[in-house]
């Protein structure tokens, strides 16, 4: 399979990098650490590609996109992962820019991404979006007001492109469930080392997520229910 994956730097995306290409597929991916890009370039050399770009930015995306679909064609699972965490706080206590930007990156870098990559899967017909969701984006905790508001935006928007794709495609809002990252520490802190680690959990949803197709979309899904 060839596989696009944002975020792949660190936490969820890396496990899921790590795990694909030891598997076999092909995985295209970016992050916003150039250091931690060099790593999985010197990891996980070509035909494997990773570049820094924020995904913020839609002209970077787009270049980005037609750099990658150049070398290895529409992708057959675009995984949006990409995300972040407000620092816990009322949401009236959270800065006017720092909720910006976790809008930004969690919806707006969602949408980039798809409108650089899904018009190509469109055109081939075939291809599956999975966009990372949270159990906070089907119910809602104190102090995360941000973060709850951007997935369930994913919730929604996911379901809206699964009714817009052609026959055959597939778009899914995915929670992943509760992993020990470095996004759950800074909510739940060492209470997060009871849940299982990205690797761990990467074994269980990496072929999850190969099993979702066109019977799924639309559908809220969740690692490990069907």
């Amino acid at each position: 399979m060839k596989i696009v994956i944002t975020g792949c730097t660190r936490g969820l995306g890396r496990a899921l990098t790590d795990w694909y290409i030891a598997q076999g597929h092909m995985v295209a991916g970016c992050g916003r650490s150039g250091p931690a890009i060099f790593d999985l370039r010197f990891t996980h050399p070509e035909p494997h590609s990773f570049d820094a770009v924020d995904v913020t930015q839609p002209v970077k995306v787009n270049l980005w996109a037609e750099r990658v679909m150049g070398v290895m064609g529409p992708p057959d699972f675009l995984i949006n992962n990409a995300g972040l965490m407000n620092t816990r706080a009322p949401l009236w206590k959270v800065p006017a820019q720092e909720f910006d930007k976790v809008v930004s990156v969690n919806i707006t870098g969602v949408a980039n991404v798809i409108r650089a990559f899904v018009p190509a899967m469109v055109e081939r017909g075939s291809g599956v979006v999975v966009n990372l969701s949270s159990g906070w984006g089907r119910s809602v905790s104190p102090e995360v007001a941000p973060y709850c508001a951007t997935k369930w935006a994913i919730e929604g928007l996911t379901k809206a492109l699964a009714e817009e794709l052609p026959k055959g495609m597939a778009a899914v809002p995915l929670n992943p469930g509760i992993v020990d990252t470095e996004m759950l520490r800074t909510c739940f802190g060492g209470e997060a080392g009871s849940h299982p680690k990205p690797d761990e959990w990467a074994r269980k949803a990496g072929p999850y997520i190969l099993g979702l197709g066109p019977s799924d979309s639309g559908r809220s899904a969740t690692v490990g229910e069907r």
